[in-house]
């Protein structure tokens, strides 16, 4: 037996743990981190290394997140992968430019739209190595709102289709 799904959580913090290592150590190349085996592990999940590379490098460089932000929304991620993409990885990837610009708002909240077109993209693996869902600036959007990185992300999935339900629950819990 396996335990692929059982024993999910402790693989996925070794990886995070040699990926952290990696990054402490001076090694910039997110593409020597992990060998055949790891990799086909992290698509079966829906992880990218880019994933891996990127929170590592924020956690020693800002502090945060922290591994269990990290497993949240990686479950979040592995989630979708397996409900609603049965466990087939999309083969589309968004780019920096098809994002709307950082200071676009949507009832007069900057950074909304640009962070529920980047939520959607990382619940659904598109998000180009460019892009991090999480980087510092979502961060800092969502302290301010007192919004978990991976409870928007559910929210984003609750409400994938409506972007004015996802506007006016970001709102009702930004004026709490």
């Amino acid at each position: 037996m396996s335990m692929k799904h059982y024993l999910y959580h402790q693989k996925l913090r070794e990886l995070w743990d040699h990926a952290v290592a990696n990054y402490e150590a001076g090694n910039r190349e997110p593409s020597s981190y992990f060998n055949a085996e790891q990799i086909e592990w992290m698509d079966s999940v829906g992880l990218k290394i880019q994933d891996l590379y990127d929170f590592a490098e924020d956690k020693i460089k800002y502090g945060e997140p922290d591994f269990e932000t990290f497993l949240m929304i990686s479950e979040a991620r592995r989630d979708y992968l397996l409900t609603k993409q049965d466990g087939k990885l999309s083969t589309h990837e968004i780019v920096t430019e098809e994002l709307p610009a950082k200071t676009d708002t949507v009832d007069g909240i900057e950074w909304l739209p640009r962070i529920i077109e980047k939520a959607k993209a990382k619940l659904k693996g598109e998000l180009n190595p460019d892009i991090m869902y999480g980087c510092g600036g979502d961060r800092n959007f969502l302290k301010t709102c007192d919004i978990h990185m991976a409870e928007f992300l559910r929210v984003v999935w609750a409400y994938m289709d409506d972007d004015a339900s996802i506007v006016a629950w970001v709102k009702a819990r930004r004026d709490e």
